[in-house]
Formats: C-alpha cells, structure tokens, sequence
C-alpha cells in the first residue's frame, strides 16, 4: 500500500522543471495542486518565477490544470491574477479531478503529470488516476487547518517511503 504514495520525480519546486525535461518525458500537460504548490496558500499574487515558468509552458504549447480540493470560488479568487483553467471539489486523493482535466484535454494517461506538495491528496491521487507524478516541497511551512492533519500522517509515510526506497531523494530536474 505505501508505494501508492511514491512519487515519481521529487523536484523542489516546480520552478526547476522545463517544458523540455516535460517533453523528453512524454509529458504533454501539466495538472498542479494550488496551495502550496503553485502559491503560498495565504499568498494569492504568485511569484516571478511562478509567472516565468508558466509562460514557458504556456510558449511551449504545454497546458497548465489546476487540480484543487479547494471550492470553486476560493480558486477562482486566488487565480484571478494567474487566469488558469482548473478542477474545483477534485476530491483528491481520489482521481476524479484528474480524469476531468485529462479527459478535457483528451490525452492519455502517459502525457499528463500530477505535481502536488502532498503525499495523501496530490501523489495518491496520481497513483490512482495512473498518471505521473511530482512531489514538489510546500513553498512555505505554514499550512491550513486542515492540511495540517495531513502532514501528521505524511511524517509516517514519508519514514516508511525512506525506509523501503532508500534512493528515493529530491533532484533538481526530471531524470
């Protein structure tokens, strides 16, 4: 059961991973939790680098999908300076959200990644989709209420992860 939540790239931050390093991996768009992930979540504006990357997508012709747990206003709000299509009430860990988006994009399971700073929503529901995934760090350490929950359980799956895939460690780009 813990290999459900094995990540298959762990990269820093997403900043780091080029629509070239996507496309040498077959990867032809990209779904990202919000919160933590894209942006702080008490931090709606997104940074320079979050606006860089995306216009290299964006360049790229390479889709970015946010895939939120998050309601529909509350992204809504938090995008309105970012204008990203996305998936509100994703249900994640389960894979709806990501079977909505891809199948919008009607790609096939291989193209698409999940990138996500969460062991429980973001990679199990990759897992569950039978995409690709990236575990990303969370941009800040604070979290909300209910992530919090979440990082109480992820401490015991990240030392079991650790403990049965002791080459499993953060690299800088997509390998």
């Amino acid at each position: 059961m813990i290999k459900q939540f094995k990540p298959t790239w762990m990269i820093p931050a997403i900043y780091n991973v080029t629509p070239a390093q996507l496309r040498a991996q077959g990867i032809k768009a990209v779904f990202a939790d919000l919160d933590n992930t894209l942006i702080a979540w008490d931090n709606p504006d997104g940074t320079p680098e979050l606006k860089k990357w995306m216009h290299a997508l964006q360049d790229a012709g390479i889709p970015l999908i946010v895939v939120s747990n998050n309601s529909e206003s509350r992204i809504a709000k938090a995008l309105t300076a970012l204008e990203l299509p996305f998936v509100s009430r994703a249900l994640k860990p389960l894979p709806l959200g990501i079977a909505k988006a891809r199948h919008n994009l009607n790609l096939r399971r291989s193209e698409v990644v999940m990138v996500g700073d969460q062991y429980i929503t973001d990679m199990w529901a990759a897992h569950l989709a039978g995409v690709s995934s990236i575990l990303v760090r969370p941009l800040v350490t604070t979290d909300a209420w209910n992530t919090r929950i979440n990082r109480f359980f992820e401490r015991f799956i990240k030392l079991r992860l650790a403990h049965l895939y002791p080459d499993m460690h953060f690299q800088e780009e997509l390998k």
